[in-house]
């Protein structure tokens, strides 16, 4: 349950005091942190996030999203910097744009690669027991990439599939009922019981062994995470049980209010990718402002040199963060944003 406290204050105490550092990078998160319910971004957060980057501070949204659902951010916030999707499977350029009809990439799901683009940095996609590191750069800036979905991908650390049948099994002996998903770099693909939230064009459904197939129609494209949903149960339980069950294989977080579970390749995180993000660009922990709601967020608060839970957040992510702001629907990230900027 969702601690839903309205908190007016927005102050953290850097973990460090004694050696106050400027932020050089906002990290947050998107819905419940970001976006109001409505998942609409205020004019007040527009108007915060712009001034930072004006500042000279970059600005990362780290989310649980797929690519293909940046665009309500990408429109109201002006492409804003990198995004981290799918718990940090993925690093999509916003600055790019969307790829356009002519363009020289492929079809949309196709993983085709524009003229002058090489191939995203990516790993554990032909069997590995997991994507824990990335090698090589990748920075917004770069000429590597590869456009699925209309998207350009700068990094990807996808989950094996064949370890991704071994997590699948593991679930279904240990929590019968459970059903599942598939999120690839071009699309959602499902089995018939599991409640998708979005019509998706172009889905498979079909039971998760076939869908992560290395001979399903879709086996070409890198998988992302799988998603486990479970009817009955209550979300930190099954959370906590698929935690225990699977063991090292792969990385499990939560980011719905429901008995939802996001599966990653094995040490892939919001805060793993951020952290490699950073280290490409000389930026340490200490200069980074973090913003999360969910479980999905507690790795990358405690990464981060400063970190602000929301007022609507999760009890775990309160107790992770070094600050507390108001909730999302009450513009907590722009409160916070704009005291940086008044005390640089």
């Amino acid at each position: 349950m969702r601690d839903n406290t309205t908190v007016t204050s927005a102050t953290a105490r850097p973990r460090n005091p004694a050696h106050p550092v400027r932020p050089r990078l906002i990290a947050t998160d998107l819905d419940g942190t970001l976006l109001r319910d409505d998942k609409s971004v205020s004019r007040r957060t527009v108007a915060a996030l712009a001034a930072a980057e004006q500042a000279g501070i970059e600005v990362f949204f780290v989310t649980g999203r797929p690519a293909r659902w940046m665009d309500v951010v990408a429109d109201h916030v002006h492409g804003h910097g990198l995004a981290i999707c799918a718990n940090g499977a993925a690093v999509v350029d916003l600055h790019s744009g969307r790829e356009t009809a002519g363009s020289t990439g492929g079809a949309e799901g196709t993983g085709s690669t524009p003229a002058g683009a090489g191939t995203p940095n990516t790993e554990g996609a032909s069997g590995a027991s997991g994507a824990g590191n990335v090698q090589g750069g990748g920075g917004a800036g770069s000429d590597e990439g590869q456009w699925f979905g209309g998207h350009r991908f700068i990094k990807i650390r996808p989950l094996a599939r064949s370890r991704a049948l071994e997590v699948v099994d593991v679930l279904r002996s240990a929590a019968p009922g459970t059903s599942f998903a598939v999120e690839l770099s071009g699309g959602l693909h499902h089995e018939p019981t599991y409640p998708p939230l979005h019509l998706e064009p172009g889905e498979s459904i079909a039971p998760a062994e076939k869908l992560l197939s290395e001979h399903s129609d879709v086996a070409g494209q890198p998988l992302l995470k799988v998603l486990a949903y479970h009817p009955e149960l209550a979300p930190d339980d099954f959370l906590a049980l698929a935690r225990t069950e699977v063991r090292e294989r792969a990385t499990i977080t939560r980011s719905s209010p429901s008995a939802l579970l996001e599966i990653s390749g094995a040490g892939v995180s919001k805060a793993s990718t951020l952290a490699l993000c950073c280290e490409e660009r000389g930026i340490s922990p200490a200069e980074v402002v973090a913003f999360g709601d969910m479980p999905n967020d507690v790795d990358m608060l405690t990464w981060a040199g400063t970190s602000y839970a929301m007022g609507n957040a999760h009890p775990a992510v309160t107790a992770a963060a070094s600050g507390r702001t108001a909730g999302n629907n009450d513009d907590g990230v722009a409160a916070v944003i704009e005291q940086i900027l008044l005390n640089r």
